[in-house]
């Protein structure tokens, strides 16, 4: 019965807002948090205690809190600055890689990307992603909101598993043993194809969300690939202060393809480092 009755008050507030065509804009704020088993990586004869000292050195890196200034036509997502020091694994990390700001303009189909690689900055330019979204019938309340299930196929494009690619060919290249159990653990993080659940709300009728995910009836409160969560904590509705939303503008502008070929080809340069045991070349490498 509950169920219904979310459905017929997000049915009623659809239509509502289609009829009055309102303009909305608001600030989301959402929390991100990546899950990593070590025992992907190598990590099985670790004690648990070296696997959770790893984990909370890494925490910096995993869980991150984002947000999303957003009209109906355009947003902008980018991280939060923390006053925390980061150190240790995730420093080197951020060292190599970043992502700044992420901006969509939805009726223009724009995507503009800021991220930084080994030291330099580079713009991405192009079209917004086109997923085929499925609208499921499962609903359920985030925090006020009723929200709707949907799902699509993503290509997966994390930058890190190419760095697990190229772990996996050096690997065969020099007659590594691995695992069993590990190596089904790696075939299950190389797929090219992944499973994409979101949970949007008609209840904000615009067609954006976080980390360039977008084109719902409503905004997108929670999404899950992979081993990723992002979760809305807190949304403010047509805010006093007028909303300013800046297409970011720095760096080497490229297209997404482009991009790619060039994490790839930096992160082969980095295996062939560690591959040919180069101490001198290890680290961050760079242009």
């Amino acid at each position: 019965m509950k169920k219904w009755m979310i459905r017929l008050a997000c049915f009623s507030i659809m239509i509502f807002a289609n009829l009055r065509a309102q303009e909305v804009s608001g600030i989301a704020t959402y929390k991100s948090k990546t899950t990593i088993d070590l025992d992907a990586f190598g990590g099985q004869k670790m004690s648990e205690q070296m696997k959770q000292q790893i984990k909370e050195r890494m925490k910096s890196m995993l869980e991150k809190t984002y947000t999303l200034t957003f009209n109906n036509g355009e947003s902008l997502y980018e991280e939060e600055e923390s006053l925390a020091p980061e150190g240790g694994f995730g420093a080197m990390m951020g060292g190599m890689f970043s992502q700044g700001a992420t901006y969509m303009d939805v009726k223009e189909n724009i995507y503009a990307q800021e991220n930084e690689l080994m030291g330099k900055k580079f713009l991405i330019k192009d079209t917004l992603e086109v997923l085929e979204w499925k609208l499921e019938k499962e609903s359920k309340m985030i925090g006020q909101y009723a929200a709707f299930k949907a799902t699509a196929v993503k290509k997966n494009d994390d930058m890190w598993k190419k760095a697990r690619k190229r772990a996996k060919e050096w690997r065969e290249k020099n007659d590594e043993e691995v695992d069993s159990t590990m190596l089904k653990k790696q075939e299950e993080l190389l797929k090219d194809l992944e499973n994409l659940t979101v949970w949007y709300t008609p209840q904000i009728p615009v067609k954006q969300g976080p980390n360039g995910y977008q084109g719902l009836p409503g905004l997108i409160l929670e999404v899950n690939l992979g081993n990723t969560t992002i979760l809305c904590s807190k949304v403010v509705l047509n805010p006093k202060e007028e909303i300013n939303i800046e297409v970011p503008d720095s760096g080497e502008e490229v297209t997404r393809e482009e991009f790619s070929k060039i994490t790839e080809e930096k992160t082969q340069e980095m295996m062939d480092r560690y591959g040919n045991g180069n101490r001198r070349g290890r680290g961050r490498g760079g242009f």
